[in-house]
């Protein structure tokens, strides 16, 4: 698989997402938002993720649309928080986003979290938005396996997209494998375990050998595990330091190495295991 700057996931229903995106979370002062969002798209970012906890949907769209880029290039997430979901209530959100946006349409929405006896009823709303084309893709977060087959028990439109926490200390392997399966891309969130993984003595190594940063080699190993990666950040030279990972290949021995540091160790919350409120 060769990755270049402007290389896409296509997903099941051909729509191509950029590779690599912007995580825009807990980028809460407006002016600081406004700022990371307008570099990382004049350094070749094509892809921004937001939320509507984020607080920060009316920057995202800002950022867009003073950009100068086209809308058509550039793939938004955005995706419907846990106290807002169910059928109806899924939709007045998505009306909300939509209008803080300032957008037509959105490229991907998602669930969440998925809320027990609300997370199927949340999906079939982001169905019937599928349908009206007011978004290109479907999908949902932090959703296990149990949770996938819950949705495709009554879903017409499988989810096209699953993003969960994933990063060389939580590979999520299973877990992708079943996503493969069912032609369910992959978006890894927390891709460098907020920071946690950046002394990492087997990454140190690594980094030393390749000439980039530790940072660098774990963003290229989420891509070269076929993942779409949101890495976050407000600091010009880490946001383009996260976009420069396409001049270099690791060795099918040094994915191995970064596979082999998983202890199944969590930064944020387990989906079978929070509250929700």
């Amino acid at each position: 698989m060769e990755l270049l700057e402007n290389s896409t996931k296509r997903l099941a229903n051909g729509v191509e997402m950029p590779r690599i995106g912007l995580g825009v979370y807990k980028m809460t002062e407006p002016e600081v938002a406004l700022k990371a969002i307008t570099y990382a798209l004049e350094s070749g970012y094509r892809h921004v993720d937001t939320a509507s906890l984020y607080a920060n949907e009316n920057e995202v769209g800002e950022a867009v649309r003073a950009s100068g880029i086209s809308r058509n290039e550039i793939f938004v997430t955005t995706k419907v928080w846990n106290t807002d979901q169910g059928y109806d209530q899924t939709l007045r959100a998505f009306e909300k986003s939509l209008k803080l946006l300032g957008m037509d349409y959105v490229d991907l929405y998602l669930t969440h979290w998925p809320v027990a006896d609300s997370f199927v009823d949340t999906y079939r709303a982001i169905e019937r938005l599928y349908e009206e084309k007011l978004i290109r893709a479907t999908g949902v977060s932090n959703h296990n396996q149990h949770h996938l087959e819950a949705i495709a028990a009554k879903a017409n439109i499988k989810p096209m997209v699953n993003q969960i926490e994933c990063h060389p200390r939580l590979t999520q392997y299973d877990l992708r494998e079943y996503c493969a399966s069912q032609g369910i891309a992959v978006t890894s969130w927390s891709p460098l375990a907020r920071g946690g993984l950046l002394g990492e003595p087997t990454l140190s190594r690594i980094s030393d050998k390749y000439g980039k940063s530790t940072a660098q080699v774990i963003i290229r190993w989420h891509l070269q595990h076929d993942l779409i990666v949101i890495p976050k950040s407000v600091t010009p030279e880490r946001i383009h330091e996260n976009f420069d990972v396409f001049d270099f290949e690791l060795s099918f021995e040094d994915m191995k190495n970064i596979d082999a540091l998983n202890l199944n160790e969590r930064t944020g919350a387990d989906p079978d295991n929070f509250s929700f409120k």
